[in-house]
């Protein structure tokens, strides 16, 4: 992959060189001391010094590989001329982290941004994959500023079981409620467990790790089509070291994020995270990783992209039948936003160098079953709508192809749980008070209130619906849902409840009310019994009393603002002209 930019530095303009290249007792130091690892200065002296931050863990399925991809990551870096250095960051481990990885989310964003910005280091290539490590690298590498390459974890292969495709968190939710019904043996159990997940990546459904690397893709982020590139595949390995090459050459050409992520880039990545069945925690991603940039982004522009933009991808949950190994085979985004036409804007730049309209001019659709065209969609809409209303005034997120069709207007009696044991504990009661017109509510899970803000937002339809024949009901809260979550499920009602939002003031009974063509959901209360519940509400207690769960928060923001801190917003602080320290 080629590209048409020049090379504007000199060694001497090196980042590195402040550190390595003075004639003084400073420099003399780091000098002595990268020589004290085995190095010569012809393997550093006047080349790109290059970080590849690396999240691999033992306890980081999706990630598994990245010990070996930091390899060919290494090898395209010496091949260009570069100098790699391997810099281990936290890992969040979307199958194993309590209460959540969105809480560690901008501690791995800080860690990214202070790693470079304190290091020796030119340029970087960031590996992630896993939900919550592509926004946090995303958002540490904009805020240091420096040249950088996402290199996507890619998905695992496709699960089976019995001649049964298996999609990862779509079939554990399908299975389970036929599990509680009666329908599936421990032994066919067991089975689901071997079969779900059978290699190495992150899940193979249009979840969250999917959707954020997409939106990395089409924001210019990756080498153009990485994200689509199945985890256990021989591309992958070619890819990785590609990233390793083109970072060099990135950094002899300044092609920093500012180039790269404008107001166009991020528009291109909320029109495929629509395009593409998203999962909706692409929002508070996608509102922090624009912030950061410094671009005006808003849940209204989503909605608005929302509203005019197909569902094209046809690919579980929102699609049927494919995972994303089809939609590889059956030519990736890059077909995909090939078929999105002006639906996107072609100019904006990539990092490979070239324009996103010359990445995606030749690509081709293999199978137009699986990347569709706009006038032949799997759903008319775009994955998520925004809603508000006297429940939700700062908005709240559904994604409509996902759920019965039939709550997409819908009134009906809520039943409200304020933590999730109580939850838990009353849905599996086969004499629970509900019925299917019912609306089950969460509330206390939000940013501060989980804390995290934990995927609680798919709550378990009760045990009683479940035997009726029941799957799908109207579900609402202030939490999230994992990605690969489906169902008539409301998520990120903003302000949350634990501050006092709207939803605090809500009752079993009230009636609930959506509206999904008019974008509206509230509670049918009238305004003096709210001014009277309001008055009687108190704050439940802080979770937290010392360390960084204290100072997430003290500084996290709700929902609507992408849940990043405040002083890490563009110039918190900072007086114009400020020299650069490091």
């Amino acid at each position: 992959m080629s590209s048409r930019h020049k090379r504007t530095r000199q060694p001497a303009d090196l980042r590195s060189a402040r550190w390595f290249g003075p004639d003084d007792l400073r420099s003399f130091g780091h000098r002595s001391r990268i020589m004290q690892m085995g190095y010569a200065p012809a393997d550093w002296a006047g080349k790109p010094i290059i970080a590849i931050v690396n999240t691999w863990s033992d306890l980081n399925p999706c990630h598994a590989h990245f010990r070996h991809r930091v390899e060919d990551v290494k090898r395209g870096v010496l091949q260009a001329g570069g100098f790699p250095v391997e810099m281990p960051a936290v890992t969040l481990s979307e199958s194993f982290m309590k209460p959540t990885t969105m809480l560690y989310r901008n501690l791995l964003a800080i860690e990214v941004e202070e790693q470079l910005r304190s290091h020796p280091i030119d340029g970087a290539v960031l590996m992630g994959g896993c939900d919550k490590t592509t926004p946090a690298l995303i958002m540490g590498g904009l805020s240091a500023g420096l040249p950088m390459i996402f290199l996507p974890a890619g998905p695992m292969l496709r699960g089976n079981y019995a001649g049964k495709t298996l999609g990862s968190g779509s079939d554990a939710w399908k299975y389970w409620d036929e599990r509680r019904a009666g329908n599936i043996s421990e032994q066919e159990w067991f089975g689901l467990e071997t079969g779900i997940a059978r290699s190495y990546g992150h899940c193979m459904t249009m979840g969250t790790a999917s959707t954020m690397t997409a939106i990395a893709d089409a924001m210019g982020l990756t080498l153009p089509g990485a994200s689509s590139i199945p985890a256990p595949d021989a591309n992958h390995i070619r890819m990785s070291a590609e990233c390793g090459r083109r970072i060099v050459e990135m950094v002899w050409e300044e092609m920093t994020p500012d180039k790269i992520v404008t107001p166009a880039s991020v528009r291109n990545g909320g029109t495929v995270a629509m395009a593409t069945g998203c999962s909706t925690n692409a929002v508070v991603h996608l509102l922090a990783m624009a912030r950061r940039a410094s671009v005006d982004f808003t849940l209204d522009d989503l909605d608005e992209l929302g509203r005019t933009t197909p569902l094209i991808a046809n690919v579980r949950p929102s699609g049927q039948g494919y995972l994303m190994e089809d939609f590889f085979y059956a030519g990736g985004l890059l077909g995909l936003m090939r078929n999105l036409g002006d639906k996107l804007d072609r100019s904006a730049m990539t990092v490979a160098g070239i324009t996103l309209g010359e990445a995606i001019a030749d690509a081709p659709v293999y199978n137009d079953d699986v990347i569709r065209t706009l006038d032949n969609p799997v759903y008319h809409e775009g994955s998520l709508a925004v809603l508000r209303g006297n429940l939700a005034p700062d908005g709240a997120v559904i994604k409509p192809a996902a759920c019965d069709p039939r709550f997409h207007v819908h009134k009906g009696p809520a039943l409200v749980f304020d933590s999730y044991p109580e939850m838990k504990k009353a849905i599996e009661d086969p004499d629970l008070d509900v019925t299917p017109d019912h609306v089950m509510v969460l509330r206390n899970a939000g940013p501060l209130g989980g804390p995290g803000m934990p995927e609680w937002g798919m709550l378990p339809m009760p045990v009683k619906l479940v035997r009726e024949g029941h799957r799908d009901m109207l579900r609402l809260s202030d939490a999230r849902m994992s990605g690969t979550s489906y169902g008539a499920c409301v998520l990120h009602v903003s302000p949350e409840s634990h501050i006092g939002g709207p939803l605090a003031l809500l009752k079993t009974g009230d009636i609930v009310s959506i509206d999904l063509p008019n974008r509206r959901i509230d509670m049918l209360v009238d305004e003096a019994e709210l001014a009277a519940r309001r008055a009687a509400w108190q704050r439940p207690a802080d979770r937290f009393e010392r360390g960084y769960g204290w100072m997430f928060a003290k500084h996290v923001s709700q929902a609507d603002k992408g849940c990043d801190f405040d002083y890490l917003a563009p110039g918190f602080g900072r007086t114009a002209g400020e020299p650069d320290i490091f």
